[in-house]
């Protein structure tokens, strides 16, 4: 699994003109998903993401976590994270997961961080055409992968 975590003043996510979630402070999370992930990167994940200290402190310093704020959380599910470049100009993406294995891991997935948070988890819609609006604060953007757990 890939994860882009942004850290947000506010985010949203709109199918078809209609806004179907939005949160104000908290994380946006980009969510892509490949054949061999399994529910080991689901409990590994979520716990990072859960924990990562990105959020400012008394003093300005990033250091609490989405757990310490109560933040809120998107997550959206989003195969051209594992985009490949190296041939030509069109990316290719072949690594992606087929919707019968990304679809039940995708849930598992909110459901485990709604479970580490302890709060509903908002989300896009999976495989709908969407349009996702944020205010990235700080800016804060990082990037995991459970293949490399960097």
């Amino acid at each position: 699994m890939k994860a882009v975590i942004q850290r947000v003043s506010e985010a949203s996510v709109s199918v078809n003109e209609k806004i179907k979630s939005e949160i104000k402070n908290g994380l946006l999370v980009l969510l892509g998903i490949v054949n061999d992930d399994e529910k080991s990167d689901i409990d590994w994940l979520t716990n990072k993401i859960a924990n990562l200290r990105i959020f400012d402190d008394e003093n300005g310093v990033m250091n609490k976590s989405l757990l310490d704020i109560g933040g809120e959380i998107i997550v959206v599910s989003q195969f051209t994270l594992h985009a490949k470049t190296k041939k030509g100009n069109r990316p290719s993406y072949i690594d992606a997961a087929k919707p019968d294995v990304s679809i039940p891991l995708y849930k598992a997935f909110v459901k485990k961080m709604e479970d580490v948070i302890s709060q509903t988890v908002q989300t896009g819609e999976f495989g709908a055409y969407m349009k996702v609006s944020m205010v990235n604060d700080g800016p804060v953007t990082i990037i995991i992968d459970t293949k490399n757990k960097e």
